[in-house]
């Protein structure tokens, strides 16, 4: 198996390599044309679901929030109803009572229980004016939540609609991209992305046109563009870093 594997690879000479790789930065060229046509839509989406993934942990909150208000106004209203129960009952023992000392014991249970009802009702009201609050923000959140939705579906469609109508042709060149890589040593398309991530417009192979590199437009020294014409080594501009390629219609002349 690892003899068949050698003989099906292709030893490629440095000029191949080197058109290969000119042929590639046209390619991905191309591709990167067809995205700009999304322009700042992806970047758009990605913060849009984003913003979204924050508005519902906040609505979640806020409606925890809210539960646990719910809860704590059903638990202070249930001891409220227990307190007066239990006034009602020492009132009942008032009327039995053997001496002033029971009678005054029954009596600060009674005070007891009605302190107990004031600071559940001091309470209740608190939890009505947070109960407000909460909803307030709740509804911001809500109504906010809902445009940001729209907006997020509205640009979600527009650039699955670019997507599907430039799929195609991305396809096509991606698969024409792949060819050109089976050409060229790993350790080229590493330098060759690398330079691609590095420069503005993603172009790290050009040609030299006018006795200039072609993505800065430094002057190229005579020896330098006879070194490049010849295609023996890969030469990079001092000045910017790219790989210099001689123009192939300049070399058909």
């Amino acid at each position: 198996m690892a003899t068949q594997k050698k003989t099906a690879e292709v030893d490629y000479s440095m000029q191949e390599k080197i058109m290969a790789l000119y042929e590639l930065q046209k390619i991905d060229s191309k591709i990167d044309a067809i995205n700009k046509v999304k322009g700042e839509l992806p970047l758009e989406v990605q913060d849009l679901e984003d913003e979204m993934v924050g508005l519902n942990t906040r609505i979640e909150h806020i409606n925890a929030e809210v539960e646990e208000l719910n809860n704590l106004t059903k638990q202070r209203k249930r001891e409220i109803d227990q307190s007066k129960i239990m006034i009602g009952n020492y009132k009942e023992q008032q009327n039995n009572v053997r001496n002033n000392r029971e009678y005054d014991a029954i009596t600060k249970e009674i005070e007891y229980q009605e302190l107990e009802i004031e600071l559940a009702e001091k309470h209740l009201r608190s939890y009505a004016n947070t109960m407000k609050g909460k909803k307030l923000q709740l509804e911001e959140a809500e109504a906010i939540a809902a445009e940001r939705a729209a907006d997020l579906k509205s640009k979600r469609d527009e650039l699955n609609g670019i997507e599907a109508e430039t799929a195609p042709q991305v396809a096509e060149y991606e698969a024409q991209a792949e060819a050109a890589k089976a050409k060229i040593d790993e350790r080229l398309l590493v330098a060759y992305n690398r330079i691609r991530k590095n420069v503005r417009n993603g172009m790290a192979v050009v040609t030299v046109k006018r006795d200039a590199c072609g993505g800065c437009f430094n002057h190229i020294p005579p020896q330098r563009q006879a070194d490049i014409c010849q295609g023996k080594k890969i030469i990079i501009c001092e000045y910017c870093g790219r790989i210099l390629v001689a123009d192939p219609e300049e070399m058909a002349e």
